[in-house]
């Protein structure tokens, strides 16, 4: 199997590490050309301009279920014009009393080229393979909840 790595950094820019007194703001890189800068989340005291790791499991996620989606459609011959999705990231205590990511809704919306438009619950069958066969879905369990968005229902 394959190993996918980032490299992160993070430098004290304080005197000292001390509680609430020292910034959490750090890179990641990806790959060799791409670098983002990550913080903890706004409610932790995180600056709102950076990424942070619960959007970042979130983008996982949804990037993973698109490109499920789209080897499923492709296998089908489903002509996807556009793939788009709002991905959220709910941050709570779970069953152990522990914050965490409790759940994380996907908001997908297909196009499809003109002429072609499969029946709702065929799209519904569709996007709940996706999820099924979605490596990040599979390694987060039960937290994910697929709120299929038909192009008819999602507006322009």
């Amino acid at each position: 199997m394959s190993d996918l790595s980032i490299q992160l950094h993070w430098q004290r820019a304080e005197p000292a590490l001390m509680t609430g007194k020292y910034s959490s703001a750090h890179t990641v890189q990806f790959n060799k050309d791409c670098e983002i800068c990550v913080d903890a989340a706004p409610d932790w005291g995180g600056d709102p301009a950076h990424t942070n790791p619960e959007q970042a499991l979130a983008s996982a996620l949804s990037s993973c279920h698109m490109m499920t989606f789209l080897a499923l459609a492709a296998k089908a011959a489903w002509p996807v014009a556009s793939y788009s999705d709002l991905a959220v990231a709910y941050l709570g205590k779970n069953a152990r009393g522990q914050m965490s990511v409790t759940r994380i809704d996907l908001h997908p919306v297909v196009r499809f080229d003109t002429g072609f438009s499969p029946l709702e619950a065929e799209l519904d069958k569709m996007q709940h393979r996706a999820h099924r066969y979605c490596f990040i879905a599979n390694t987060l369990a039960d937290s994910v909840e697929i709120n299929i968005l038909h192009p008819a229902h999602a507006g322009a």
